[in-house]
């Protein structure tokens, strides 16, 4: 789904979130044979029976009291699965959310305005910042455009949690604490957290009634930087942030009874717009490369991180960025639109300020200084222990694939997302010799306060297209007639989605109704097919269209074994040559694009792919360990070494890629499309 903005000043932000529609729910048979064609895939006939038998015995028995009760609870809400969702989904975990849950992606200023510099991370961060608070300004005052989808508004409560956001730890379930109010519902906290180098530091981000500017915030930063170049690295309590759940919430416990203060400064951290990390990493990144970025970023230093912020911005010291996110207030693209906004007001002003440099009399950072003794002194090191043992399991690379992109895809009557989504089940078919199950995200965001909704690629159709492919026998025809089915199919549940009328979280509705009625749990959800199909969190595949801009990112696979997979397609981009930076020019103008597929570098083949200039896709592997293209520019090809464990993996994405691409070869050729797509597959090992 693409979304359209009003430009419109006479619309207030939130104006239409009491006329928007309740969350609906599917009828009972409607999702049940959803349910049923999604597991076909993965059963053979005589499973297919027994799945089918229980189905049916569930929408005759106990699934018809069930749907009752969901559709009584749907009676007294506009959003029936809302605290449901936030509670199993995000609040109720008791892992590391920051490790598992938290999501993340490089800023991409690199590409126009800022390459990356040491000596540049405060002033690039002041700029950034201040258009960052420009943005929150226009929420305050309603002024935000409203999105739209077609001619249909679009729930935009989301865009509250962006900022004034926290998520406190509890003993067996969280609690999420929103400080933001609008101008016309009262005040609001200003100010800013600062971390850096185990210290944390806030100041407020108006002064007197105007924010600050990028020279005043500069004054800010320096003052802290200075402090901290001269001064003692501090304790380092932002890392507790990274701990199980009830772990944190017993460390936090303790430490408020140490001192009364210590409460008062987690409060500020948490009241706080949000928080800026002033990280000493300085990554490599180029406007193809974005892979240290996009680890440091996700599992950098937890010590100048604060897990449990809606909103962390981390600058590095050679100038490059990152967004680092709680997930549980938001989904992406609410973080998406924000930082666009902000990104095209920085290429507006080419990076710089150019305002007044007065600085006015303002007061100091505050460092806020926590009591501690030696057990937190020694949890905290436990926990730094803890969270490098684990993230170290990560390996990531991030690449754009450049040759063709949104552009191309659609003059030849294709929609993006579907093309990425079944190059993505070719490539997993032709690397494990069987169907992957995959969960893709559908926005709900017509509905009330509406969020997600699981779309599951892996359906016949593609199963079909994916084996003619592999199938020497079978014609081009016949290959076309089966992909056009796929894609069919793939569009037909993305609309279904959107519009309400998806099948997992009504499901999911069924499950927690009887869980709350004290019911035995449903013979349907303790079928193998449930879980072999992906349901309960099981899909291999996880994967996320993050949007058509710049900004791309990612998270964790929902399992162990599986991949995660996040992709941005990106438009035409040959308009945009002339204002490359000298880096970007001498790899041939190769600009992150259209996310296209996983197919990552074949070791097979001498070039990428034959008579094309193909740079690498932007790949983020879960496990977390990358699958990435290898890239080949002027005839000359840069090698980009995987572990033994993902090169599989690679060839085999490559080639399917490739094959999927043979028919759009000669369109390529002869219009050259230089549109874009950022890929990341994400891979967690375990060893």
């Amino acid at each position: 789904m693409e979304k359209q903005v009003l430009e419109s000043s006479e619309e207030r932000t939130f104006q239409y979130q009491d006329s928007l529609p309740p969350l609906p729910v599917p009828p009972l048979d409607e999702s049940l044979s959803k349910y049923l064609d999604s597991v076909k895939p993965f059963l053979n006939q005589e499973e297919y029976q027994r799945t089918e038998d229980i189905v049916k015995r569930f929408e005759n028995g106990i699934g018809k009291e069930l749907h009752q009760k969901l559709l009584e609870r749907a009676k007294t809400r506009r959003n029936w699965l809302e605290d449901w969702w936030l509670n199993v989904a995000y609040l109720d975990l008791r892992i590391s959310t920051q490790i598992n849950c938290n999501m993340g992606g490089p800023g991409p200023y690199i590409e126009h305005c800022w390459p990356p510099k040491e000596g540049t991370q405060i002033e690039r961060a002041c700029v950034n910042i201040w258009h960052t608070l420009k943005y929150w300004e226009l929420l305050r005052e309603e002024k935000a455009p409203i999105e739209r989808s077609g001619n249909a508004v679009l729930d935009m409560s989301q865009f509250r949690m962006l900022f004034n956001t926290c998520k406190v730890p509890g003993i067996t379930r969280d609690s999420l604490c929103n400080y933001f109010k609008t101008v016309t519902e009262g005040e609001c906290p200003s100010h800013l957290v600062v971390l850096c180098r185990g210290r944390v530091f806030a100041f407020d981000a108006v002064h007197e009634g105007n924010m600050l500017t990028p020279p005043e915030l500069s004054r800010q930063l320096t003052f802290i930087q200075r402090r901290c170049d001269s001064e003692p690295d501090g304790p380092g309590l932002p890392a507790l942030t990274s701990n199980e759940r009830t772990k944190w919430a017993e460390i936090r416990e303790y430490l408020i009874s140490l001192d009364p203060k210590n409460l008062a400064h987690l409060e500020k951290i948490q009241q706080s717009l949000f928080v800026v990390s002033l990280d000493d990493s300085s990554p490599h990144a180029t406007p193809e490369d974005y892979t240290e970025i996009t680890r440091l970023g996700l599992a950098g230093d937890p010590t100048v991180r604060w897990g449990d912020k809606s909103y962390n911005s981390i600058f590095f010291s050679n100038g490059t960025s990152s967004a680092f996110c709680d997930h549980s207030p938001f989904d992406a693209m609410a973080l998406i639109t924000m930082l666009s906004s902000a990104e095209q007001k920085i290429i507006e002003n080419e990076g710089k300020w150019k305002g007044s440099d007065k600085v006015r009399d303002i007061p100091c950072p505050e460092e806020l200084v926590f009591t501690v003794d030696q057990k937190i002194i020694n949890e905290i090191e436990r926990t730094k222990e803890m969270y490098y043992e684990k993230v170290s399991d990560l390996q990531l690379a991030c690449y754009a694939f450049t040759s063709f992109g949104k552009a191309l895809i659609k003059k030849r009557k294709l929609h993006p997302d579907t093309f990425v989504q079944l190059a993505l089940q070719l490539a997993y078919y032709k690397c494990h010799g069987r169907p992957g199950c995959c969960y893709e995200t559908a926005m709900t965001r017509r509905f009330y306060h509406g969020r997600t909704e699981t779309i599951r690629p892996c359906t016949m159709e593609a199963v079909e297209w994916c084996k003619s492919m592999l199938d020497h026998s079978a014609t081009n025809y016949e290959r076309l007639q089966l992909m056009h089915a796929a894609f069919a199919k793939h569009n037909r549940m993305r609309k279904d989605c959107e519009n309400g009328r998806g099948f997992d979280r009504h499901l999911l509705g069924l499950l927690l109704i009887a869980q709350e009625q004290g019911l035995p749990v449903p013979e349907l959800f303790e079928d193998p097919a449930f879980t072999a199909s992906g349901g309960g969190g099981n899909f291999v595949l996880s994967t996320s269209l993050t949007g058509y801009t710049r900004f791309s990112g990612c998270a964790v696979p929902m399992v162990h074994h599986g991949y995660g997979f996040f992709y941005a397609i990106r438009d035409d981009r040959r308009k945009e040559t002339d204002r490359l930076q000298p880096l970007e020019q001498q790899l041939g103008g190769s600009l992150p694009g259209l996310t296209a597929a996983a197919a990552p570098w074949d070791t097979s083949r001498s070039g990428i792919f034959p008579q094309h200039n193909y740079s690498p896709l932007k790949l983020l592997f879960p496990s977390r360990c990358c699958l990435i293209f290898g890239k080949k520019t002027h005839h000359t090809q840069d090698k980009i070494h995987l572990p033994a464990t993902l090169q599989p993996l690679a060839a085999r994405a490559t080639r399917a890629f490739y094959a999927f691409s043979v028919g759009l070869r000669t369109s390529m050729e002869q219009q050259r499309e230089k549109s874009s797509t950022a890929i990341c597959l994400c891979k967690m090992r375990y060893v």
